[in-house]
C-alpha cells in the first residue's frame, strides 16, 4: 500500500507543533492515529531497536507479540522491497504473524502506525498510519515507500539529528484491534455469501430499480404480507403476464435460493419494458400501484382484506369552533403519512407539525351552519394507526426560488421507538398501547437526479439489523441504522482530517425517505414464523422442476465441450427442401432447415452411432449408409463419400475431423440400400440429386437421388426421372445442373456424365420441355418459366414479418409474405394488401430498427424501392425483416400532402363526447380545423358557437391554447387535440373576474384524468356559490358533487394540495400563472391518462 510521505512529525505546514515522544503512547495514539469511530478490543506498542542498519538482511521480521487475541510482528526490508527501485527507500509492515495456524475463516481489523525514530531522541521520527481488515489472502499491509533511505539518514530541517544515527534505529508499531460486531468491517466482499452469512439473499438490479428493490426485500420482511401474496391462487397463471404468480416467485426464491434473485420477470409482468424499468420512479408511487394490484387480486380469496388490515389506517380533518358546540369533520383512511422534514428535527417534531391545530379568527373566522362567523380550530387528528405504518419523509420538494425540485438533506432524527398515543383522537381505542418499533429504513443516497436506494430491515426480534443492497445483503450496528441516516452535516465529533476525506462528505446526501414501524403489540402476528405450509405446493412445484431444467441444460453446457451434433438429411426433407443444396444451413436471409439431429459424444463409436440412427429411422442396420457433406470450394455444401464400416476404432469425431473439414456440426445424407444384399453402391457409379421445378406450381422440391454409370450419357436421365416421375416415358424434359447459387446450366443430353463432369452429390434439375406459347404466358404473368429465373429468385429471397403499427387484437394481424429482394415497393403493398384485404393504395408502412425493433421511417410510395433497399443497411445481418402496416382510410398520396389529426369534443360541460377524425391540406391553420368541427357537433342553444381547440400540458392539469392562425403541417407529431364551445360567462368576464385553469384528479395529483378547462373566478364570492356555478359548467348532479373536493394547486407548494371549504372566497388568492383549481374525485372513464411528463407509473 503506497502512502505519501508524510512531514516530519506528521505536521500541517505553519503549524506550530507540541513535540511528541514515540515513548508517550497516549499522547502519540491521539496525534496520528484518528479516531475511526469503532469501539477498542486492545491496543498494544511494541518497539525493536536494529543496529548495524547497512549490514542487515533483505528482509527482515521482528519478535511476535499478542494484541486483541491475536500475534503480530513487524515486516521490515531495509533496502526496499523488490517492486521498489532497490536500495534507496525502506519497505515497512505489520504482519499477521502464522496465518496458517488461525482457524478457518479469521480476520482481524487493526489500525496501526508503523515509525521509526532516533533511538537518543524519540521526538525524532517519520510515521505513517493505516487501517485494513487482515485476512488469510491480505495477512500483511504497510508502506512499500515508506521513506526515502537518505531522509532517515540525514538531519532534516529542525532537527539536531537523524532519525537512524549511527546505523541504529528504533522500530515501533502502535496497533488497535477493533471491535467488529458486523463481521463484515472493512470487507472487500470478493466471495462474500449472503445467505452464509445472514441467512437471506439480495435481489439483482436491472437498471434503475433499486427503489423496487428496497421496496421488495421491505415487504417480503413482513411475513403476514408475504403470506397473503402466497394466498393468491395463481396455479394456472404465466408468470411474465401475471404479477401476484411473479411476485411470489420472486419471494419464494428469496426464501430459498442461496444466489441473488432476478426480477426481470416481475417486471414484465407489470408490462414494463426495459425502459421503464430505468425511468425511476418514487418508492411511494411504485408501493401504492402494487398493492392495488394486489388487492384486486385478492377479492373473493382467503387473502381479502388483507392489505387494508395491515397497512391502512384512518385520519380525520375536523373544524371545530371554540365557542359554540359545532364541528365539521371528514374521516379518511390513508396507506402511509407523508411527513415533513424540513424545519423538523425529529420523527416526533414531524407528527405534531402533521397535526398542528390552525386558528381560524379575526377575518379568517369560520363560517359556521347556522351559527355564523365563528373562531374555529382546524386540523387533522388520527383516528387509528396501521399495524405496519410506513412514514414517508418529504425529502424531494418545490423550491420556489429555483423552479425545481431540491433533495432536502437536513438532518432529521428518527427513533428505534415511538409511542404515538398523543396523536390519537381522545375517543380512540386504546385497549393495547400506540407504541410502534422501528422495523425498516429504506434509504437514498444521492441528489434529485438519480443516486442510489437500499433498505435497512430488521426481520424479527431476535435477528439484527440487516442492510439490503441489491444483490448482497450485510448486518450493521444500530449507528449505521439511526445515525448514518438521519442526514444533515457529516457525522459531528469526526476529526478534521477525516471530515475532509470524500467519503464522509457523502454522507450528507445519504439518508432515510421512508420508516417501517411496526405496532409492538402486533409484532408477533405481522412477523410470525414462516412454516412450510405456508408456501403454496404448487409454487415449489413448478420452481423445483425449474430448478432441475436449468441444471440439466447447465450441465449440458459444461458437458458440451465432449459433444458434437449430427443433422441428417433424409430423402423425406429433401421432398420438402425448397433452396440449394439438399439442406439450408447457413443462408443470410433465410432459417437453416429443421432436420433430424443427434447429440453425439465425441469418442462414440461410429458402429454404435449408425445403430442409433437406423433404430431412429426404422431401418435395420444393413440397409443404410451414411454419406458426409463438406463444404465444396465453390460454397456448396453436398455429400461427397460415404463413411466406411469396416474400421471399429473410427469414432464421430474422427469422421467429422478428417472427413468434414471439421465443421462444428456433422452433416450426414441416409442413404436407403435397397437391396441389402449388394450393399455397396454400384462399381464406376455417381450418386445424383434430382429436383423438380414444377411451373404449374411455381415450386422446385427435391425427388430424392439416383445412381447412374459415370460412361452413360446425360439423356439416359429421362426415361429414368419419367419413371420415377409416373409420366408417360416419352415427356420431354430439360435438365439442368445446379453448380452453385447463380449459376444454373442446361445440360447437353448427349455428353457422357464424366464428360459433364458430374460427381457423387451433385444436383439435377429438371422441368418438363414446354411449348412457346406457354413460357409466353408464364412469363406474362410475372410468373417463372424455368428453373435458372426460379433459381434467381431463391437466390434473392427474403421473409419479411408485417405487423400492425398500433396493437390488433386479431391473431392474424401478424403475417410473413416472401419476396424477392428485386421486387419493389409496389409489388409488396400489392402482396400484402392481397392478404389483408385492403386497398394497397390505402396501406402505410413503416420500417423497423433491427435491434431495437422500435418505427424507424414511413416508406414514401413515390420512390418506389427495391425491397434490398428497403430492408438495407442490415448491419446486425437479421434473417428476417419487420415492417409495420397502418390500414388508412385515405390514399397514401394523398396523405402526403394532408394531415390527418383527430379532435375529442368536450362540448360545453367539459364531457368527452366524441372524437372527430380530419384529413387537411397541411396549410390549413387550426381556424379552419373550427370551422370544419362546428359542422359536425351539437353546440348549446343560445351560446357563444365559438370554439376553443386545446392541447392538454404534459403534467395534465392545464389547457395549452391555440391562437388560431398556426398552420397544422407545423403542429409537432404526435399531438392530441382537444375542443370544447367556449361559455358565455367567460366571453363576457371583464377585468375584475379572474379566468383560471381547473382540472381533475384522484386523491393524489399526479393521477390526472379527464379534460382541464378554463373558468372565471368572481369577486367576493363565497366558495359555497363558486361550487354552484362549477356544477352547471361541468354538468354534474348534486348527488354526484358530494363526493367531490376541491382544492388550490399552487405551483410554488408542489404537490401539496389545499383543500377549499365552502367559506373560502378562491378569488382573494393571488394566482401565479401555473396554479390552478384541482377538482379530486374518482375517475370513471376508465381512461388511463396521466401527465406525460412524469410518465405515470403502471401495472397492468
Amino acid at each position: 500500500m503506497d502512502v505519501l510521505d508524510e512531514k516530519q512529525n506528521g505536521a500541517p505546514p505553519m503549524e506550530i507543533d507540541e513535540l511528541v515522544s514515540v515513548r508517550d503512547h497516549e499522547a502519540f495514539a491521539a496525534k496520528h492515529m484518528p479516531d475511526l469511530g469503532h469501539d477498542m478490543k486492545d491496543f498494544k506498542v511494541f518497539s525493536w531497536r536494529l543496529t548495524n542498519w547497512k549490514k542487515l538482511d533483505k528482509k527482515l521480521t521482528s519478535p511476535e507479540f499478542e494484541c486483541g487475541g491475536h500475534k503480530w510482528r513487524i515486516l521490515l526490508f531495509p533496502f526496499g522491497n523488490s517492486n521498489a527501485p532497490p536500495n534507496d527507500t525502506v519497505s515497512v509492515y505489520l504482519d499477521y504473524a502464522e496465518p496458517k495456524k488461525a482457524p478457518e475463516g479469521w480476520h482481524a481489523c487493526a489500525q496501526f502506525a508503523l515509525v521509526i525514530s532516533n533511538p537518543h531522541d524519540p521526538t525524532i521520527y517519520t510515521v505513517s498510519h493505516a487501517n485494513h481488515r487482515f485476512i488469510a489472502e491480505e495477512c500483511d499491509w504497510g508502506f512499500t515507500r515508506f521513506s526515502e533511505l537518505r531522509k532517515l539518514f540525514n538531519v532534516q530541517e529542525g532537527n539536531m539529528r537523524p532519525t537512524i544515527e549511527d546505523e541504529t534505529a528504533d522500530i515501533t508499531v502502535y496497533v488497535r484491534v477493533l471491535e467488529d460486531p458486523t463481521g463484515v468491517l472493512w470487507h472487500n466482499f470478493v466471495n462474500y455469501d449472503s445467505k452464509k452469512e445472514t441467512g437471506f439473499v439480495g435481489l439483482k438490479n436491472q437498471g434503475a430499480t433499486c427503489y423496487m428493490n428496497s421496496l421488495l426485500q421491505s415487504l417480503f420482511c413482513t411475513r403476514f404480507f408475504r403470506k397473503a401474496v402466497y394466498q393468491i391462487p395463481t396455479e394456472d397463471d404465466l408468470p411474465t403476464e401475471s404479477v401476484a404468480l411473479a411476485l411470489q416467485r420472486v419471494f419464494y426464491l428469496l426464501q430459498t435460493s442461496d444466489q441473488p434473485v432476478g426480477t426481470t420477470e416481475l417486471t414484465k409482468s407489470f408490462g414494463w419494458k426495459s425502459l421503464d424499468s430505468f425511468l425511476q420512479h418514487d418508492v411511494q408511487e411504485f408501493n401504492r400501484v402494487l398493492q392495488d394490484k394486489l388487492e384486486s387480486k385478492m377479492k373473493g380469496t382467503q387473502a381479502e382484506g388483507a392489505i387494508a388490515k395491515l397497512f391502512v389506517g384512518k385520519m380525520k380533518s375536523y373544524i371545530k369552533c371554540v365557542n359554540v358546540e359545532y364541528e365539521s369533520s371528514r374521516i379518511e383512511e390513508f396507506n402511509d403519512i407523508q411527513l415533513n422534514v424540513k424545519g423538523m428535527k425529529n420523527l416526533y417534531d414531524s407528527f405534531k407539525d402533521y397535526v398542528a391545530v390552525e386558528m381560524l379568527d379575526g377575518e379568517n373566522k369560520y363560517q359556521a351552519e347556522g351559527f355564523g362567523l365563528q373562531d374555529a380550530k382546524k386540523g387533522i387528528i388520527f383516528e387509528s394507526f396501521p399495524p405496519v405504518l410506513h412514514l414517508q419523509l418529504k425529502r424531494f420538494e418545490y423550491d420556489i426560488q429555483r423552479d425545481a425540485m431540491v433533495k432536502i438533506n437536513d438532518r432529521h432524527e428518527f427513533p428505534f421507538e415511538i409511542d404515538l398515543d398523543e396523536f390519537l383522537d381522545a375517543g380512540a381505542d386504546r385497549s393495547q398501547p400506540w407504541i410502534y418499533k422501528l422495523h425498516g429504513v429504506l434509504v437514498h443516497s444521492g441528489d434529485l437526479h438519480g443516486g442510489h436506494y437500499f433498505a435497512l430491515i430488521k426481520p424479527d426480534r431476535e435477528t439484527r439489523w440487516l442492510k439490503f443492497d441489491d444483490d448482497r445483503v450485510t448486518p450493521v450496528t444500530d449507528k449505521e441504522v439511526l445515525e448514518e441516516n438521519y442526514g444533515g452535516e457529516a457525522l459531528n465529533g469526526m476529526p478534521p482530517t477525516l471530515q475532509r476525506n470524500q467519503v464522509r462528505a457523502m454522507k450528507r446526501f445519504t439518508n432515510a425517505y421512508m420508516l417501517v414501524y411496526i405496532r409492538e403489540s402486533a409484532i408477533d402476528d405481522v412477523l410470525a414464523p414462516f412454516t412450510v405450509d405456508d408456501t403454496p405446493a404448487h409454487l415449489k412445484r413448478r420452481i423445483d422442476e425449474e430448478l432441475l431444467q436449468v441444471e440439466a441444460k447447465k450441465r449440458e453446457r459444461e458437458e458440451q465441450h465432449l459433444f458434437l451434433t449430427a443433422k441428417v438429411i433424409t430423402d423425406e426433407t429433401f421432398t420438402q427442401h425448397e433452396g440449394f443444396d439438399l439442406a439450408t444451413f447457413d443462408e443470410k436471409n433465410w432459417p437453416p432447415s429443421d432436420l433430424p439431429s443427434f447429440r453425439v459424444l465425441k469418442q462414440e463409436n461410429y458402429s454404435t452411432f449408425k445403430s442409433r440412427v437406423a433404430h431412429h429411422f426404422n431401418y435395420p442396420e444393413n440397409q443404410i449408409r451414411l454419406w458426409v457433406l463438406v463444404n465444396r470450394q465453390n460454397k456448396t455444401v453436398r455429400p461427397d463419400t460415404h463413411i466406411p464400416e469396416n474400421e471399429p476404432a473410427l469414432t464421430v469425431e474422427v469422421i467429422r475431423n478428417n472427413m468434414a473439414a471439421r465443421q462444428n456440426d456433422l452433416r450426414l445424407y441416409l442413404d436407403v440400400i435397397t437391396d441389402p444384399s449388394k450393399p455397396d453402391p454400384p462399381p464406376q457409379s455417381i450418386m445424383i440429386f434430382l429436383k423438380h421445378f414444377d411451373t404449374s406450381k411455381q415450386s422446385l422440391y427435391g425427388v430424392g437421388r439416383v445412381y447412374m454409370a459415370k460412361a452413360s450419357k446425360v439423356g439416359d436421365l429421362v426415361p429414368v426421372i419419367n419413371e420415377r416421375m409416373r409420366w408417360t416415358h416419352s415427356t420431354p424434359l430439360k435438365l439442368y445442373e445446379e453448380i452453385k447459387p447463380g449459376m444454373i446450366e442446361l445440360m447437353k443430353p448427349k455428353l457422357t456424365f464424366g464428360q459433364s463432369e458430374i460427381q457423387d452429390g451433385d444436383v439435377i434439375c429438371f422441368q418438363v420441355d414446354l411449348p412457346d406459347k406457354e413460357i409466353h404466358d408464364l412469363e406474362s404473368q410475372g410468373l417463372y418459366s424455368n428453373p435458372v429465373q426460379y433459381y434467381d429468385f431463391l437466390q434473392n429471397r427474403v421473409m419479411i414479418i408485417f405487423k400492425p403499427k398500433f396493437e390488433d387484437p386479431d391473431p392474424d394481424a401478424e403475417f410473413s409474405l416472401i419476396l424477392s429482394k428485386k421486387q419493389n415497393y409496389d409489388i409488396m403493398a400489392v402482396k400484402a394488401g392481397e392478404y389483408l384485404r385492403h386497398d394497397p393504395i390505402k396501406l402505410r408502412f413503416t420500417t423497423t430498427n433491427p435491434t431495437t425493433g422500435q418505427p424507424k421511417m414511413v416508406l414514401k410510395r413515390s420512390l418506389n424501392q427495391s425491397i434490398s433497399e428497403i430492408m438495407s443497411p442490415s448491419y446486425a445481418n437479421p434473417t428476417t425483416t419487420v415492417i409495420l402496416y397502418e390500414k388508412l382510410d385515405v390514399s397514401i398520396v394523398e396523405l402526403e400532402t394532408k394531415r390527418s389529426l383527430k379532435v375529442t369534443w368536450t362540448g360545453i360541460h367539459n364531457k368527452e363526447e366524441g372524437t372527430h377524425a380530419f384529413l387537411l391540406p397541411k396549410t390549413s391553420m387550426i381556424h379552419d380545423l373550427a370551422d370544419h368541427l362546428s359542422k359536425l357537433v351539437t353546440l348549446s342553444t343560445g351560446g357563444t358557437g365559438k370554439i376553443r381547440i386545446f392541447e392538454i400540458s404534459k403534467d395534465g392539469k392545464t389547457q395549452k391554447e391555440f391562437t388560431g392562425s398556426e398552420m397544422i403541417g407545423n403542429i409537432p407529431e404526435p399531438v392530441d387535440l382537444y375542443a370544447e364551445e367556449v361559455p358565455r360567462e367567460e366571453l363576457e368576464a371583464d377585468d375584475s373576474d379572474k379566468v383560471i385553469g381547473v382540472f381533475h384528479f384522484s386523491k393524489e395529483l399526479q393521477r390526472t384524468h379527464g379534460v382541464p378547462f378554463k373558468f372565471v373566478v368572481k369577486r367576493g364570492e363565497k366558495f359555497a356559490d363558486t361550487k354552484k356555478r362549477l356544477q352547471a359548467r361541468i354538468g354534474v348532479s348534486d348527488k354526484d358533487l358530494v363526493k367531490y373536493r376541491f382544492a388550490l394547486i399552487q405551483v410554488s407548494t408542489f404537490k401539496q394540495p389545499s383543500y377549499i371549504e365552502d367559506e373560502d372566497t378562491i378569488y382573494e388568492h393571488q394566482f401565479a400563472p401555473e396554479d390552478v383549481l384541482g377538482l379530486d374525485h374518482v375517475d370513471k372513464s376508465g381512461k388511463p391518462r396521466s401527465g406525460v411528463g412524469e410518465k405515470a407509473l403502471t401495472i397492468r
